[in-house]
């Protein structure tokens, strides 16, 4: 048991993902997970641990932003020895050619700021997914007729964002999308060597002004979920 997690030792699997919803958590165990148990309910932070194709799973909310995710993720990474950490959450398109509902496989997650950035001072380090973990959500995504849309997100420390000109600069270098978690993710993954990957569904669009309905998202994302778990075990 930690300050943010209740779960009792063996309690949390060594393969996590980390939606930023506690009930998109619930959602996810319940229709993805045999057995699935509740392990957590700390603040309301729900997770949940069950098995996938006989292979042991908790899925665990993460709070919305990198603050909140770093809490979770250092916890789940020092006290519960967590190895693999997949974020599946929802996104903002940057692109024209990519789509709601479209897929995008996070090779690295670019940022103006983290909890982690003090650490490094005057080095822009760069986070980045794990291979391993993004070639087989790749494998994955194909395996079910999804293209997936593969390269550099934005994962920003700010909702209600004032920025225009940094948004037309991270659609002039491609960036695919924006979220608010992956880079700080793949920062704790890189610092204590596990496996980290932030697969994606585009939920609104930052060029057109479309959005799925909140009834819709939840329906659009279990794809993504299976991604997630196949690239886990592959």
């Amino acid at each position: 048991m930690t300050i943010h997690i209740g779960a009792a030792p063996g309690d949390i699997a060594s393969t996590v993902l980390l939606p930023g919803d506690p009930y998109r958590a619930k959602w996810a165990a319940e229709t993805f997970l045999e057995k699935p148990r509740l392990v957590n309910e700390v603040r309301g932070m729900l997770g949940y641990t069950g098995t996938w194709r006989g292979n042991e799973v908790t899925i665990q909310g993460s709070g919305m932003g990198m603050p909140s995710l770093s809490i979770y993720v250092n916890e789940l990474i020092r006290d519960y020895d967590a190895q693999t950490l997949i974020r599946i959450g929802s996104c903002g398109a940057m692109q024209e050619k990519v789509g709601l509902r479209d897929v995008i496989l996070a090779m690295t997650a670019s940022t103006v700021s983290t909890p982690s950035r003090g650490m490094f001072r005057e080095l822009q380090f760069a986070p980045c997914a794990d291979w391993s973990l993004l070639r087989a959500a790749a494998a994955a995504a194909e395996a079910q007729d999804i293209t997936p849309h593969i390269g550099g997100i934005y994962s920003s420390d700010t909702f209600y964002d004032e920025r225009p000109d940094l948004n037309e600069q991270m659609v002039r270098h491609g960036v695919l999308g924006v979220e608010m978690e992956a880079a700080e993710l793949y920062t704790l993954a890189a610092r204590y060597g596990r496996r980290a990957l932030a697969v994606l569904t585009v939920s609104d669009h930052l060029q057109t002004g479309e959005a799925l309905p909140s009834d819709q998202r939840e329906r659009s994302f279990g794809a993504m979920v299976e991604i997630a778990l196949q690239a886990a075990f592959a």
